[in-house]
């Protein structure tokens, strides 16, 4: 087992961690990303990739050297959060250094903060080329780029940011492409800057991330916020509520913190320090009910999240996925995926569900308590 190798600093993060085998992504990954190679991993959400490619690069940075040799890149503010959280965790007893930079936040307080030479750095793509072209960061050191949720990365609003980033980069550098869904397309896009990378996958199957129960409850669109009410009611765990745009959800958390719920918004349009206070006050428990949209379905990892709750069908494959994998997390006890749908909108599930070839069962909601429906013969 390639831990029993590890640095000191490592092997005693891990013990703190709880781990006790690495997951599959890990293992397979780890001897290529430590031998230098380029390699684009593939593996559902929930299954370790963060630490897949953090453990052998936290092991080839070089203390001495007091420059960015580490790029990690991701699309949302709450996914570089998250990422510099588990890189903190996992440096407590190391002497390595390590720097957030995203959009909206203080630029003067982040370049003030680069004077101190951080040997990481986790951040969006827009402040991160900004603060390059300023000659601010600077990257001739730069041993490796990882570009975490790469499928979010390489679209149109980031590609220009990315490719400017990658090319200002030594040329003689490594990068990691990793993400829970990489269509053939963004693989080959992705092959201009690489290497004769390595492409690894993982199945569900293999994952080793605990099982997730797909299920749908059928009701009209008005009664759905009674549904999530009674939920809230009734439930002991906490919920995480999926919509598709942030009017619909504003609408739903007026209505449920009316009727005395505990709910928190989460969205695009909100500041990020209200983003960042609804996440920590739900990862603390304090809120029974977080309300999102598609922003939170990457990067919000809250341990033991039982339930994920869609209001909205998502629209497309890939966000089912990535919002169904807010639970089930490796080290979890599994979860539930629920989504309320109306008779219209159980055709597009349907849809959803035969293409990611998941099994959907149906619920009633009766008295304070999920219900499996019984099939007439």
């Amino acid at each position: 087992m390639f831990v029993d190798t590890l640095q000191p600093f490592l092997q005693q993060a891990w013990k703190v961690s709880g781990y006790s085998t690495p997951l599959p992504i890990q293992e397979k990954t780890y001897p290529i990303i430590k031998e230098g190679k380029d390699v684009i991993g593939v593996s559902p959400t929930g299954s370790g990739k963060t630490l897949a490619y953090l453990l052998p690069l936290l092991e080839k940075i070089d203390v001495e050297q007091k420059q960015a040799q580490l790029l990690i890149l991701a699309s949302s503010h709450e996914l570089v959060a998250q990422i510099h959280r588990l890189i903190q965790e996992w440096t407590t007893d190391a002497p390595i250094t390590s720097m957030m930079m995203i959009g909206g936040a203080n630029v003067k307080r982040q370049i003030e903060k680069l004077k101190k030479k951080p040997q990481i750095i986790v951040g969006t793509p827009g402040r991160v080329l900004e603060l390059i072209k300023q000659k601010k960061l600077k990257v001739h050191a730069l041993q490796t780029i990882v570009l975490d949720e790469a499928d979010q990365l390489l679209v149109p609003e980031h590609r220009n940011n990315l490719f400017g980033i990658i090319k200002s980069a030594p040329k003689e550098r490594q990068l990691l492409l990793f993400s829970a869904t990489i269509s053939e397309g963004l693989a080959e896009e992705a092959n201009r800057f690489m290497v004769s990378p390595e492409v690894v996958r993982v199945t569900n199957e293999e994952s080793g991330t605990p099982d997730v129960s797909y299920q749908f409850i059928v009701t009209e669109e008005r009664e759905k916020i009674e549904v999530l009410r009674s939920m809230a009611r009734n439930l002991d765990e906490q919920l995480l509520v999926f919509f598709r745009d942030s009017g619909n959800l504003t609408v739903m958390e007026e209505k449920l913190a009316y009727q005395g719920i505990a709910v928190d918004a989460l969205h695009g349009d909100l500041p990020k320090q209200k983003r960042e206070k609804a996440i920590r006050q739900f990862s603390k428990g304090e809120t029974k009910l977080l309300l999102a949209t598609d922003v939170a379905a990457r990067g919000l990892d809250v341990k033991d999240l039982a339930y994920v709750v869609q209001v909205d069908v998502p629209k497309d494959p890939d966000h089912y996925l990535h919002r169904a994998g807010r639970t089930g997390r490796a080290g979890s006890d599994g979860g539930v995926v629920l989504s309320l749908v109306t008779d219209v909108e159980i055709r597009q599930l349907n849809q959803i569900a035969k293409k990611l070839e998941i099994t959907l069962e149906e619920f009633l909601w009766r008295k304070g308590k999920l219900i499996k429906k019984k099939t007439s013969n």
